[in-house]
């Protein structure tokens, strides 16, 4: 065989191949028996072989997409059952959580809650009822959601808890029959800003005076008017506050003595008061801007007014009209904040929810302080001592100034009652924020503004189907004003995915009237949809910031001699855009703001935001208002299909003209949107690439189809309108 083989190796190409072929017909037809044998055997096992019944099917068509996709299946993995831990103001913190023996208090079930987290899905089942706090309640990283889990706290089927930082005031009895001043006693030193009674924010005493009665100086105010002398001999002076809202501030300074006709300020208050724009000294709106004197028990007179006395621990009140005071239920807040909600830098608190729930009670207590409240925009405020403040700042520094453009950058901004910051899919969905002595909700906020002392860094935080109303301040705020907040130094710093949807607004910003009652100053994809916004002083809905001078080449207005910015130390001139970008704000019923204020819009935009959308907005009930304003640096902003009801300027866009041939604000269009009043304001121009197209002027209320469905569509989706009344008393 080896020979064989080694002499085939020889032979022409396919010889080798034919003498195989040759070899195999030998071999068959050399076995006659043996091939008849097989045949047979084949034969047989044919017969035998076994049949089955199986359905005839159609033969599949070419794929159809439309169709494939309408019949899509996801197999996610289902909700795990979670561990259930029940509390009630009934309940005892000895029981074990069960329903039959529930916790008493929320920091023993959040003990509890991280016993179990780190292995199963809890939800924290919290009872009718009112859980006051001593403190705020603090939620850490440990105390969300671990390994894929998540935690809910929510309220008990048909319940609607509140979590308060007040405590009731009782025991009350006539002062003063003559001018009907009750009082109470409260602890001694406590000194809110804020009080409530039968569930209704009362005002904290004060009067309003004429601006032309005084004059104000860089030493403090000087009284003119004679009639007004009697403030030298008011008792506690040093509790006494001025306050002047402008143009778009609200300003407050307290009060340290009153010699004759000068009244001297708490520094540094009064000096950052006095610088910037629309200050305290020289407001924009002149002798239209409004004055107020408060907290002094001699301005107790209107009914509603009420006055504390730290010292003595006293509370007076003047009842309003059918309040019978044996019965009211008066609740003084205690707490400066009621929740925090951060983790760590770079490891945040993820997977936390909160539903049912309310919050409430809380007030802010800076403005009381030397700081006062140095009032920039909707919650942005200007502290502590000014580096080379002007000699001269009420002549050098009324319309900005190097030393106040050097501070831009320091802002700080008001704390929330309800903080969130370096968190990650965070809910709240049917929760009510009502009574708070300060901004509702705080998202991913400065560091200075979180009691956590961690700031920024919220991803994926929805706020749905909740109410708020009868604030001191704004509903909500998203994003900081640092230069971290626009340019983060860490990608995880950055505010992302923020959805604020079908909320209902209300009565906000009471005390800070300056404050939006939606505000957002950078986030990246925030979406603010259909959501019902009514009776404030200042904005709608606000986003952006920065006036442009942090998006890529800098606002060319702000590098002018005067205003100086850019030379100052850390005012850095980008080149990369800020975090702001891909905003939508749809869908929403926008009326009754711009109660207070003539400036900002009842929806208002600041800075570049590529890709940003205002659309399908109803806004009405603005009278001399504007429907929506680009302000300074506004940039690829598309405005369409939203329905303006009598406003005075239905969209305003400002071009910053006085730096004209520089360009400011560019790239924005307004198309197709209805208007029965007012006009469009500003440059609207080629030169730009500003635009307005095909809009419609409309005759009254004769509203084209389109324009009624907008109409109809706008505000909370039906199905999520959440439940109106909280059913616990305060």
């Amino acid at each position: 065989m080896t020979t064989a083989v080694a002499s085939d190796a020889t032979v022409r190409p396919g010889a080798e191949a034919a003498s195989v072929r040759s070899r195999s017909r030998r071999q068959f037809w050399g076995a006659p028996a043996l091939g008849l044998f097989l045949l047979g055997a084949g034969s047989a096992s044919a017969q035998s072989l076994p049949t089955f019944a199986i359905p005839a099917t159609s033969p599949s068509d070419r794929p159809n997409s439309e169709q494939a996709f309408a019949s899509v299946e996801i197999h996610e993995r289902p909700a795990p059952a979670p561990v259930v831990l029940e509390v009630s103001p009934r309940g005892s913190d000895a029981g074990d959580g069960s329903a039959a023996h529930p916790f008493a208090s929320l920091e023993r079930a959040q003990a509890a809650v991280r016993g179990v987290n780190a292995v199963h899905a809890v939800t924290v089942r919290l009872a009718d009822g009112v859980y006051r706090l001593d403190a705020p309640l603090r939620f850490s990283e440990a105390d969300g959601g671990q390994n894929g889990f998540v935690v809910r706290w929510e309220a008990a089927k048909g319940a609607r808890p509140v979590i308060s930082g007040g405590v009731p005031v009782v025991g009350w009895r006539r002062a003063d029959a003559r001018r009907d001043i009750w009082v109470a006693d409260i602890p001694r030193g406590a000194d809110p800003r804020q009080l409530w009674v039968n569930g209704r924010m009362a005002r904290r005493a004060e009067v309003e005076a004429p601006r032309k009665a005084f004059a104000f100086h860089d030493w403090g105010i000087q009284i003119l008017d004679p009639a007004w002398r009697f403030l030298a001999e008011l008792p506690d002076q040093t509790r006494l506050e001025v306050e002047n809202t402008g143009f778009f501030t609200d300003r407050r300074a307290r009060v340290e003595s009153i010699r004759g006709d000068r009244i001297l300020l708490a520094q540094p208050g009064w000096r950052n008061n006095l610088i910037g724009y629309d200050t305290f000294a020289r407001p924009v709106s002149g002798d239209r801007a409004r004055f107020f004197i408060a907290n002094a028990l001699a301005f107790v007179r209107e009914e509603g007014d009420w006055w504390a006395d730290p010292a003595r621990g006293r509370l007076y009140y003047k009842p309003r009209g059918g309040e019978p005071m044996a019965a009211s239920q008066v609740v003084m807040p205690t707490l400066q904040a009621l929740v925090s909600i951060a983790g760590a830098p770079g490891r945040p608190v993820h997977d936390l929810q909160f539903s049912g729930i309310g919050f409430q009670h809380t007030s802010w207590l800076g403005p009381s302080g030397p700081q006062g409240y140095a009032s920039q925009q909707s919650g942005a405020y200007l502290a502590d001592d000014v580096p080379n403040y002007p000699s001269e700042p009420i002549r050098d520094c009324s319309w900005g100034c190097w030393a106040f453009e050097a501070m831009r950058n320091h802002w700080r901004q008001q704390p929330a009652a309800v903080q969130v910051a370096a968190a990650a899919r965070i809910l709240f969905e049917d929760v009510e924020f009502a009574h708070l002595g300060q901004i509702a909700l705080g998202v991913g906020n400065d560091a200075s503004a979180n009691l956590s002392g961690a700031g920024l860094e919220a991803r994926s935080v929805e706020v749905v189907r909740s109410r708020f109303f009868d604030l001191a301040g704004g509903a909500i705020m998203v994003g900081g004003v640092s230069p971290d907040a626009h340019h983060p130094s860490r990608p995880e710093l950055a505010v992302r995915d923020i959805v604020i949807r079908d909320n209902t607004i209300t009565k906000v910003s009471q005390v800070y009237r300056e404050q939006a009652a939606i505000l957002v100053t950078y986030a990246t994809a925030p979406l603010i949809l259909r959501n019902d916004v009514s009776e404030t002083p200042y904005d709608g809905i606000d986003v952006g910031w920065g006036w442009g001078v942090n998006d890529p080449g800098g606002n060319t207005a702000y590098m002018s001699l005067n205003r100086g910015y850019y030379d100052q130390p850390g005012n850095r001139v980008y080149d990369t855009p800020t975090i702001l970008r891909d905003t939508v704000i749809l869908g929403n019923r926008v009326h009754g703001v711009k109660r207070w204020f003539p400036d900002g819009g009842a929806i208002y935009h600041l800075s570049a935001d590529p890709g940003a959308l205002i659309a399908e907005n109803h806004v009405y009930d603005v009278p001399g208002g504007i429907g929506v304003y680009l302000d300074e640096g506004s940039r690829y902003v598309t405005v369409r299909d939203n329905v303006f009801d009598g406003l005075g300027l239905w969209v305003n866009l400002n071009a910053l003209d006085g730096a004209h041939p520089r360009r400011t604000a560019m790239d924005n269009v307004a198309r197709g949107n209805w208007h029965n009043a007012g006009k469009a304001n500003g440059s609207w121009s080629d030169y730009a690439a500003n635009r307005l197209a095909d809009n419609i002027a409309v005759d009254g209320q004769a509203w084209p189809e389109d324009a009624r469905k907008v109409i109809d569509r706008a505000g909370p989706a039906r199905s999520a309108a959440p439940d109106r009344t909280s059913k616990i008393k305060p």
